[in-house]
């Protein structure tokens, strides 16, 4: 079995691996030129309209100013099409990653806020997902998430909307926005709700705050993946509780560094959670904006660690076990990582 991968094997080995991604944003997932020709749509929101002010504006200085552009792009996203669109956009570019599943989150409550109708948002869901199995080969399914900097309205509409609506492929409730301020235990409610109508609990918690966040979103909300989770590395007993109870992580480095939470990707605490033996996977979160790919992830991640490719296959059979996929699948997809595991890396470049 190869060693410490480098250079063209390593991107090799990585791209062979068929991955699954667990935490992208679909209004993240939006290319350079897609976000150029809705800004030139629709120039009142105040996105930019030439590639490179765009690219300045994707410059963040901290996590608050990524996260009004993020909200100004949503507010370029109005009908069917431009759901459809999205969604299309982002299974090709997992297909030429060799990614094989994702789930996606999606703000409802932003959407319906900025003017689109229900109906258009369900419509453009179902008919991009489609065309994601059909043209790209690539299953997708729906993490309808609370915007929280809205409070505890927002939780009760997008919970209600989730559980009347319940569009095929919806797997998952989630929490995201600014977590300073936003306490993950007034959610609770809606949580239980939607935990009890069989959705998956997945929200972010431990982005931009300790673990007090990460252990409130274990606990009031019956977490049962974390989405970030990196302030968890400060407590040796929350890290212990993550790895025996195999709350997975959904990671974000190179979105980490962007929003100035990790200085660099050498110095993200991902090495001490997988010391820990905490179920860690690696994510886009919102790719283009970071300028991040999956691919990229792993290939970023293993130099920095100098990873063995068992330790990098490792990340993506963790995002496997992670997902909310048929057994008979996960299974299969597993056994495509061991295989990848047993080719020498040199021959698959």
């Amino acid at each position: 079995m190869p060693g410490i991968l480098t250079g063209t094997a390593l991107r090799a080995f990585v791209h062979a691996l068929p991955k699954v991604e667990l935490h992208v944003h679909l209004v993240g997932s939006a290319s350079l030129p897609t976000v150029l020709e809705l800004a030139r749509r629709r120039p009142a929101a105040g996105v930019p309209t030439e590639p490179a002010p765009l690219a300045e504006f994707f410059t963040f200085r901290d996590f608050p100013h990524f996260l009004r552009n993020y909200l100004a792009v949503t507010s370029l996203v109005r009908d069917a099409r431009d759901i459809h669109t999205l969604v299309t956009g982002l299974a090709s570019d997992l297909a030429a990653q060799n990614a094989r599943y994702a789930e996606v989150t999606v703000t409802p409550y932003n959407h319906v806020l900025d003017g689109m109708s229900t109906d258009d948002l369900l419509t453009g869901l179902a008919t991009g997902r489609a065309a994601a199995r059909a043209d790209h080969g690539v299953e997708l399914a729906w993490c309808f998430d609370i915007p929280g900097e809205k409070g505890v309205v927002a939780g009760r509409e997008t919970v209600v909307f989730a559980l009347r609506e319940r569009p095929e492929g919806l797997v998952s409730f989630g929490l995201g926005g600014p977590e300073v301020g936003v306490g993950r235990a007034q959610f609770a409610p809606f949580f239980t709700a939607a935990r009890e109508a069989g959705l998956h609990s997945v929200p972010h918690a431990g982005e931009t705050t300790g673990p007090a966040t990460v252990w409130s979103a274990v606990h009031d909300l019956g977490a049962e993946r974390i989405g970030h989770g990196i302030g968890a590395h400060t407590d040796p007993a929350l890290l212990e509780y993550l790895a025996v109870q195999r709350i997975t992580l959904e990671v974000c480095p190179t979105s980490n560094v962007r929003t100035g939470q990790c200085a660099s990707i050498a110095a993200h605490p991902v090495r001490r959670l997988l010391d820990h033996g905490v179920p860690v996977t690696l994510n886009t979160d919102d790719p283009p904006m970071f300028g991040a790919t999956l691919d990229g992830e792993y290939v970023a991640v293993a130099e920095a660690l100098k990873l063995t490719a068992a330790e990098i296959a490792l990340f993506a059979k963790n995002a496997v076990e992670a997902a909310f996929l048929p057994s008979a699948d996960k299974k299969a997809l597993t056994a495509e990582i061991e295989e990848i595991l047993l080719q020498d890396p040199e021959l698959l470049a």
